[in-house]
């Protein structure tokens, strides 16, 4: 019973978002193009200002060696085009990959962790987004979830036991892959730490990384705002954070490319009352689309023309492979990825912080 009401739910979903799609479809005549490409344009803006606050992190990890931030900002852009093409987030490990072998001598954990220096900044403005969205009357609180015509997020918070136990499965997975990490923990913790240097400098963290984000944001705003009136439904300063606290919670169930059913349900429930629901139901899909093609194809013209790897399976498969070698003591070739920097001889290579072995 449990897997035929699952069933359903899942049919019910793909049956709505295909219905939107065709009212997008249906009603390309009426859409704003110029607004719709302004909206491109800044959310553009807004991933490589993004980029710069991440390569900002890295330099302040590896200050003595010298890399190209247009290869950091490939990275960024072919994870955001993956995961926006592809659920479970995937583009991450892509992102991880390739900014590591952009890096000579660089190593998963310190750039991993370099990940968390951008996240600071965006929970404290996610929060504080979530904190205004649940305080207009409009957005429906975490038990209402349940009654989303979106499969992945009402079954979680309707099956409250599932979900507990998923959270805590994960925790104990984590807590295993860290217990097979405990026989080179110092050296591990290490790496992490070098990864969150520019933290312990606080005017260079503020300079470097939280003004770019900060920025960044900002072209965000400027994105969705001309991406809501570009489909009809109204820019306006309340429009927009709605939008970006249903962004917030769809990030957190990442079972579809962009959390695109999550967006699509949470959209039509909030905008109910300001916008028709043909109309917001047009939007919730359209918009996705829209950025889900235009990163697509930037982050795949990255991955080809900047890294030459003929397709994002590609980068994965690379990826994986550097991952085996790694584990296997040995230091890939993508470790030393510019042509007039071979890898040095295997006896003179660092054995510091920023070495493999």
């Amino acid at each position: 019973m449990p897997a035929l009401l699952a069933s359903t739910s899942i049919g019910d979903s793909l049956t709505t978002f295909l219905d939107a799609a065709g009212q997008f479809f249906s009603d390309l005549a009426a859409i704003h193009w110029g607004a719709l490409v302004l909206g491109l344009v800044f959310f553009g803006l807004n991933l490589t200002l993004r980029s710069r606050a991440f390569f900002n992190s890295l330099r302040a990890a590896y200050p003595a060696v010298s890399f190209q931030w247009r290869r950091i900002w490939g990275a960024y852009w072919a994870a955001v085009g993956f995961n926006n093409v592809v659920p479970a987030r995937g583009g991450d490990i892509i992102k991880l990959f390739l900014a590591r072998s952009s890096i000579p001598g660089s190593s998963y954990p310190t750039v991993a962790a370099a990940f968390f220096v951008e996240s600071i900044f965006d929970i404290c403005v996610g929060v504080l987004v979530l904190v205004f969205a649940f305080t207009q009357g409009v957005f429906p609180k975490p038990p209402d979830f349940s009654k989303l015509s979106s499969f992945d997020i009402s079954y979680l918070a309707e099956h409250f036991r599932f979900t507990l136990f998923l959270i805590t499965a994960l925790a104990v997975i984590a807590l295993f892959a860290f217990a097979l990490l405990s026989v080179r923990v110092r050296a591990f913790w290490a790496r992490v730490r070098q990864g969150v240097t520019i933290l312990s400098d606080r005017p260079r963290y503020l300079r470097e990384v939280v003004a770019w984000q900060a920025v960044a944001w900002m072209c965000r705003f400027a994105a969705f705002w001309f991406l809501l009136d570009a489909f009809r439904v109204g820019g306006s300063v309340q429009n927009v954070l709605l939008v970006f606290a249903i962004n917030q919670v769809a990030g957190a169930v990442p079972f579809t490319p962009g959390g695109a059913g999550v967006q699509q349900a949470l959209l039509v429930k909030v905008f109910a009352v300001s916008a028709p629901t043909a109309v917001v139901a047009a939007y919730s899909v359209g918009q996705q689309i829209a950025i889900a093609a235009f990163t697509a194809i930037v982050g795949l013209g990255a991955v080809v023309f900047i890294f030459r790897f003929r397709s994002f399976g590609e980068v994965l498969h690379a990826g994986r492979a550097s991952r085996e070698a790694e584990r296997a003591g040995m230091v890939p070739a993508e470790d030393y990825p510019y042509e007039d920097d071979p890898p040095p001889p295997a006896a003179s290579r660092p054995r510091g912080l920023g070495a493999r072995y």
